[in-house]
């Protein structure tokens, strides 16, 4: 009988290295993030650094300014000024403690219960982006008049005899007081905050609730143990974007205050654009941004939660 021998296996082919990666496909990321590297370059970095270099030079706009170091520019501006930053923080403060207390229940309207009128209701919220931040203030000014009915029916239900005694109000009249100003930021900086809660809510499985139904937990203890902590990134957020601009705005205690209500931006606008005293404008804009910076650090850090959406 023949024998059947195993046929030889064919040689296996020469191993190859992988090659590695071009370099010019290895530099396409770093291509893709140049334009926005540049544009914080020219439009953020350089601006700052030459405000900077304003905050402490010394001179006039006759003889022209030099950079003489004369950091004392930041007491002073610190020493004449430190009411309005005060105001510009408990101003800014309190219409973010309103916009929360607002928008908390209406973005938990909007992510739980609207159903098909969600959509509605989202565009109702950004309603007010259609038109100008100008004319949004300027419309308080009608709705907030001595003669409106918003005073009248505050004065029938003696809430104003109310303000007038904390010092928000000036008797019979809304308008140029502590009260409008805090109006007015309320209701230009809402749907910032009303957004970032929505999406922080919209996130929320809601298998959560109905575990906490089955354990028998009664609805406000479901909301203290399970939406409000899982919907802190939305509060935390929606905070910050309220209460940065709000500290740093000047259109709203511009129209709708008075002198005894300016707030830091109004001086920093006043020193650059009237007084032409530039140092001290760019000093307090620089007090101003480390005076954010840090309470803003203070707070992320307090709130334990670093996810922000």
């Amino acid at each position: 009988m023949a024998t059947v021998t195993e046929a030889e296996a064919p040689p296996l082919a020469p191993k190859t290295e992988a090659k590695p990666p071009k370099k010019r496909g290895r530099l396409v990321p770093y291509w893709l993030l140049l334009p926005g590297l540049l544009w914080l370059v020219v439009f953020f970095a350089l601006p700052m650094v030459y405000q900077a270099s304003t905050s402490v030079q010394t001179g006039s706009l006759e003889a022209g300014y030099k950079v003489t170091w004369h950091f004392a520019t930041y007491w002073d501006a610190l020493a004449e000024y430190w009411p309005q930053f005060l105001r510009s923080v408990s101003y800014a403060a309190a219409a973010t403690v309103l916009c929360l207390l607002l928008g908390y229940p209406l973005a938990y309207l909007i992510a739980f219960r609207a159903g098909r009128w969600r959509n509605l209701i989202m565009i109702l919220v950004i309603a007010p982006f259609f038109t100008s931040f100008l004319i949004r203030t300027l419309a308080w000014k009608t709705i907030l008049a001595d003669s409106g009915p918003v005073v009248g029916a505050l004065n029938t239900l003696h809430v104003l005899d109310v303000t007038t005694w904390l010092g928000w109000t000036a008797g019979d009249r809304v308008l140029a007081t502590p009260l409008a100003v805090v109006c007015g930021l309320t209701y230009n900086f809402l749907p910032f905050m009303i957004l970032p809660l929505y999406t922080s809510l919209e996130r929320i499985d809601g298998r959560l609730h109905e575990a906490a139904g089955d354990l028998y937990a009664r609805p406000w203890t479901t909301f203290r143990k399970v939406t409000f902590p899982l919907s802190m990134p939305g509060v935390v957020s929606g905070t910050l974007l309220t209460f940065i601009p709000a500290a740093g705005d000047y259109v709203n205690a511009e129209l709708l205050g008075s002198t005894d209500t300016r707030m830091i931006g109004n001086v920093i606008q006043t020193q650059f654009l009237r007084i032409l005293d530039y140092p001290t404008a760019a000093a307090l804009s620089f007090i101003l941004m480390a005076a954010i910076l840090l309470m803003v650090t203070v707070y992320i850090r307090r709130s334990g939660t670093e996810d922000l959406v």
